[in-house]
């Protein structure tokens, strides 16, 4: 069940990644990059800090190969693409929510604590887009106010293990996490709910 939910992370983010190049209107070599950096890079960090004898997308090759045959697609039509731009906040929150929920699943699965493993989780849903953000010259959305990102996987991760603790069916926790966190994510771009930015009050301009 993991590796199917995390071939739906990997396309999903891979999708977003790049409708991401699109608006940046980059090249067929800017895209697979963008694609490859959202839909492995938070995974990828996962099993490194996991000490994972082979990283995701190595292990499962099939999985590169998906994501180079969606940027090629993609970079064909571009024209499409953009219009479905708008959908972009859809399989930003499908891939957090997938991602988030297979990274506290293979933390908790290696003894780690709930708390580490809604860590990992949320690493493995949010790094991804990090980088994709970083490669983009943008300073990343999960660290500036913007509707929430983290918060929603730290949640969704919270509620799959929590509910992994009882007698449910592992299908059980791991929808409801998923759901969660989509849920969230979505409410918050659409009413745009964020944290306020940091504020050292009215003598900010001298600490520059």
């Amino acid at each position: 069940m993991l590796n199917a939910i995390e071939c739906s992370a990997v396309v999903a983010s891979a999708i977003y990644g790049i409708l991401l190049a699109a608006r940046k209107q980059f090249d067929v070599v800017g895209v697979l990059a963008i694609a490859f950096a959202v839909a492995f890079g938070g995974g990828t960090l996962r099993d490194l800090f996991l000490d994972r004898p082979k990283l995701f997308w190595i292990e499962h090759d099939h999985y590169a190969v998906i994501v180079f045959a969606l940027a090629v697609v993609g970079s064909i039509l571009p024209r499409q693409l953009l219009k479905i731009e708008k959908l972009l906040p859809l399989p930003d929150a499908l891939g957090l929510g997938l991602f988030s929920i297979v990274g506290a699943s293979y933390a908790i699965d290696q003894g780690h604590s709930m708390f580490i493993a809604s860590l990992l989780g949320v690493i493995t849903g949010t790094f991804g887009g990090v980088i994709g953000e970083v490669i983009c010259n943008e300073i990343p959305s999960l660290f500036r106010p913007a509707p929430l990102h983290a918060t929603c996987s730290f949640a969704g991760a919270w509620v799959y293990l929590l509910i992994n603790l009882t007698d449910a069916p592992g299908i059980v926790a791991v929808s409801a996490g998923i759901v969660v966190v989509v849920v969230m994510r979505l409410a918050a771009l659409r009413w745009n709910v964020r944290f306020p930015a940091m504020s050292l009050g009215p003598h900010d301009e001298s600490i520059k």
